[in-house]
């Protein structure tokens, strides 16, 4: 009988003044057994209607020792069958001298164990932190205060450039407020720094599409410990863009859901309906799409998962983006966020004959004044190859110094910084100038066994 029926019987009494002992006739339930029951019931209320289970069951009658070795052997790995622990416990019993236990007792001893500790033994400390210890949901309290960004590989294969079958990758920028997606990459090759760079660049600037508002510089940028986002590249860019890098603890992905429901989503409703999806169980299919039209159908997903309605927030990312309306932080051009995104920063010092770097040396007037001092330099990466393996000067690769101490304080200036954008830079194995008419002469080395030649007025001195 549970407590819903016992209160139904005591009921009468509590309620409706009916005497105990007319109720036990009436009920069939003893006389002393409801006296019990109102008695729990003027104690503990409904809850002591409950069912208690009896203190003297299971371990009770078991030595203390031996529920310990129980205990040990169920936490033990790997975990034996209660079948074969039974059989150890009967054999230690037998040699102690202690009562053997019963199959349903040593059972009752293993159920009752803490699941926490059962998993923290058997499985491990990541296992039980992922299981049993509690997550704070934390959310930024305004748009662009912090965003999360990320990598993941698509299941869609693509034809790649050289015509074969590639998988490509997705890298998102998301704001943690609103769920809104504010800028994203897709890619062929390992994650880089410099595609993060792509994807916060389109984040950051407007957008031309008047439905993609979303646009700024966060206060923080979350993100995990892959290689792209540990880079000297990235942290030296946050700090010019007075963003607050912050890293996910390792191995510890609870706070990065919100991200991963955004790549769920794009494997299970975008990628599914486009020719190359990678379906579980299914060979490999052969690639129709290129990365530019991949690109485009990411594009138009991006546009319907900002417009509709997010289910935790009860409105669409956009316009929990959007609130009451408020400005954000922008840079002050796109020529200035491209030379702190798609650059990478080095410093080297100054010399009399310029700037040596990767086989170049860079020639500028601005440097006369920093001969001898420590500058850091800027380069796009993707055009300084060209121009080095290039023994002429073209206009895409035509890095000269541009000092940006004046945009810097005056505490800084011990420290400029040069960017390499546009001016003269020849090969370092060459000369700026041609050799002067005055040089003397190779002299001709002498071969081996031919004796010097006298020469004039010293013949027979010493």
């Amino acid at each position: 009988m549970d407590a819903e029926q016992r209160w139904r019987i005591l009921r009468l009494h509590v309620e409706d003044q009916v005497p105990l002992a007319r109720l036990a006739g009436e009920s069939g339930v003893g006389l002393r057994t409801l006296e019990r029951w109102h008695a729990r019931y003027r104690t503990d209320g409904y809850a002591g209607l409950e069912t208690v289970p009896r203190a003297d069951v299971g371990t009770l009658r078991l030595p203390a020792d031996l529920v310990r070795v129980i205990e040990g052997l169920a936490l033990s790995k790997p975990r034996p069958a209660i079948a074969s622990l039974h059989r150890t416990v009967t054999g230690i019993c037998g040699t102690r001298g202690w009562t053997v236990p019963s199959y349903a007792v040593v059972w009752e001893i293993v159920r009752a164990l803490d699941p926490g500790m059962v998993t923290l033994a058997l499985e491990g400390a990541a296992s039980y932190r992922d299981k049993h210890e509690l997550v704070l949901r934390w959310q930024a309290e305004w748009p662009n205060a912090m965003w999360q960004s990320d990598h993941t590989m698509l299941d869609i294969l693509v034809v790649g450039t050289d015509g074969k079958p590639d998988r490509p990758w997705l890298t998102t920028i998301l704001d943690d407020c609103s769920r809104a997606i504010c800028g994203y990459t897709v890619f062929l090759g390992a994650p880089s720094a410099m595609n993060t760079a792509l994807a916060l660049r389109q984040a950051i600037w407007h957008k031309t599409a008047p439905a993609w508002p979303m646009c700024g510089l966060p206060d923080v940028l979350y993100v995990d410990h892959g290689s792209d986002f540990i880079s000297h590249q990235l942290a030296h860019t946050a700090v010019d863009l007075h963003i607050r890098l912050v890293h996910s603890a390792v191995a510890r992905p609870q706070g990065r859901g919100k991200i991963e429901r955004f790549f769920g989503a794009v494997n299970s409703e975008l990628l599914a309906a486009l020719p190359g999806y990678i379906a579980d169980g299914q060979p490999w299919p052969v690639p129709k799409l290129s990365l530019a039209e991949l690109d485009t159908a990411v594009e138009g997903f991006v546009a319907t998962y900002n417009d509709r309605t997010h289910s935790e927030l009860g409105i669409c990312p956009r316009s929990a983006w959007i609130a009451d309306g408020w400005l954000p932080r922008l840079p002050e051009s796109l020529d200035d966020l491209d030379g702190l995104l798609l650059t990478v920063a080095k410093t080297r010092v100054v010399r009399r004959d310029g700037i040596r770097f990767q086989g170049l040396r860079c020639i500028c007037p601005t440097l006369a004044g920093y001969v001898g001092r420590s500058v850091v330099i800027r380069y796009d990466p993707e055009i300084l190859p060209r121009s080095a393996s290039s023994t002429t000067t073209s206009s895409s690769a035509r890095p000269s110094i541009r000092s940006t101490t004046t945009r810097r304080s005056a505490s800084r200036r011990s420290s400029p910084r040069a960017t390499l954008a546009a001016g003269h830079c020849v090969p370092a194995s060459t000369s700026a100038s041609p050799p002067s008419p005055h040089t003397p002469p190779n002299r001709r080395r002498r071969p081996r066994g031919e004796r010097p030649r006298s020469r004039p007025g010293l013949r027979g001195r010493r």
